[in-house]
């Protein structure tokens, strides 16, 4: 019965992704050659922007991030940068223990904005070359902007004598295009994410719960396992790490470590293509390194 739910509640998690992933795809068919101008002239400064886009409590966010990263339209500081300030559904439970630990949501989200901006633009910095790729990808959109709006493989060809074909490239580019995209990123989120929440139901979020609360292991251990439980890639990782906090099992510090660790769905997106695999794991394991070493620093508060 439980992998039943899991079913549906998957399938509502990838609906929400699908909606927010349309949104943005959309709105992308309409600015892409802006955005493109923008981040071109401003992508010294991106991981900036990307850190506060980060922050919105809603893993969609990771997700469409990670694909535009795959795309060549991030920087790898940009998409590290929402990573770490990615905290799923952290943020609705925490701010729900009203009674008791609801305002520590504040310093969190704060430390995690405030992290990210640093180690992303640190990141563009230290691979700058790296990321010429992505000056070129933008170049190239902007430059055949009549025959490759998407930046993605669909070729819009304009021709304003024709009408009836000019209305018909235009449907395609700002619906049919944007939706089919998005319906791929769902059918892709929700095979894999019912996946991982199966493994969750086998290996159970209670024993998950009782190794981190041993004795010894809560001061010491629990920023290094959260982070590991964070690198699930499932809604539920933030939501258990959410909750041991609440409950006082894990300290401030395992849940920064857990929570920057965490970019629910995104993660699965990143490693979707298998020729950015090599880039994939070094995003990861930036990721990971800057959540160990944060959650050891604030590892101290309760």
């Amino acid at each position: 019965m439980e992998y039943v739910d899991l079913l549906l509640e998957t399938l509502i998690d990838s609906s929400i992704i699908l909606a927010i992933a349309f949104v943005i795809n959309f709105s992308l068919s309409f600015f892409e050659s802006k955005i493109a101008r923008l981040l071109e002239k401003k992508k010294g400064v991106a991981p900036v922007f990307g850190s506060i886009a980060g922050i919105i409590p809603q893993c969609g966010i990771s997700v469409v991030g990670a694909d535009l990263y795959n795309k060549g339209h991030l920087t790898i500081g940009t998409i590290i940068a929402i990573f770490i300030a990615c905290s799923d559904e952290a943020i609705p439970v925490l701010l729900g223990n009203v009674h008791d630990k609801w305002w520590m949501t504040f310093p969190l989200l704060a430390i995690k904005i405030v992290v990210g901006m640093v180690v992303g633009l640190l990141v563009d910095l230290i691979f700058r070359k790296r990321n010429e790729h992505v000056k070129e990808h933008l170049d190239h959109c902007e430059g055949e902007e009549e025959i490759h709006v998407g930046c993605c493989g669909h070729h819009i060809e304009e021709d304003e004598h024709d009408h009836d074909h000019h209305k018909e490239s235009k449907l395609h580019e700002h619906l049919i295009h944007p939706l089919v995209h998005s319906l791929k990123i769902f059918a892709y989120v929700y095979v894999v994410s019912y996946a991982f929440g199966a493994l969750m139901l086998l290996i159970g979020e209670e024993n998950i719960a009782n190794f981190l609360a041993q004795d010894g292991v809560a001061y010491w251990f629990t920023p290094l396992f959260s982070a590991l439980v964070g690198l699930i890639p499932n809604c539920a990782s933030s939501v258990l790490i959410s909750n041991l906090y609440v409950d006082h099992i894990i300290p401030f510090g395992a849940l920064l470590a857990g929570l920057m660790a965490n970019a629910g769905l995104g993660t699965l997106m990143l490693f979707k293509h298998k020729e950015n695999i090599k880039n994939a794991f070094l995003v990861l394991g930036i990721v990971m390194l800057v959540a160990i070493a944060s959650g050891y620093a604030f590892v101290w508060i309760a």
